[in-house]
């Protein structure tokens, strides 16, 4: 389920971030205007990269879920001279 949240938060981002970067093309590209294009060409990458590396509030909860479940909960070593459970 949290891949199509996932999914549906990345197709909201693009829907501005596509439109910055085709306009920051324009710029730099056909207009020539290498400021204002590089510009927005950082703002649309930016805009992808803040929606996948920062946390919203949203997010707290499952992280914060996360976090203590990884302390309750400690996966047992495994000795590595044990012979391997051969129950055939």
């Amino acid at each position: 389920m949290a891949g199509i949240i996932d999914t549906i938060k990345l197709a909201s981002t693009l829907v501005l971030a596509i439109p910055a970067a085709l306009a920051g093309l324009e710029f730099l590209l056909v207009r020539g205007e290498t400021t204002a294009g590089a510009m927005l060409l950082v703002l649309a990458a930016g805009l992808v990269a803040l929606q996948h590396w920062v946390p919203t509030p949203g997010d707290v909860p499952e992280l914060l879920a996360k976090r203590a479940l990884g302390t309750v909960v400690k996966e047992p070593e495994s000795d590595p001279d044990a012979e391997p459970d051969d129950d055939r």
